[in-house]
């Protein structure tokens, strides 16, 4: 079995821990789909910003995918 690392679907980057649990959040755990914080601002419409805000209120509610 091989630890593949997940990549953005339109960019090819690495995500980070944080950028792969908000995609699981916001897209469904299921979703194939996976975007870097950058794509994902440009395929939700909203900000970077946003996005990273996001993650600290998921964080701080304990969710359990961050």
């Amino acid at each position: 079995m091989t630890n593949m690392k997940p990549v953005c679907l339109q960019c090819n980057c690495a995500l980070p821990k944080d950028h792969f649990a908000l995609n699981r959040k916001l897209l469904g755990r299921r979703t194939k789909n996976l975007f870097c914080i950058k794509c994902l601002a440009v395929y939700l419409d909203c900000t970077e910003e946003d996005l990273l805000v996001k993650i600290e209120e998921f964080k701080e509610q304990g969710c359990q995918l961050f």
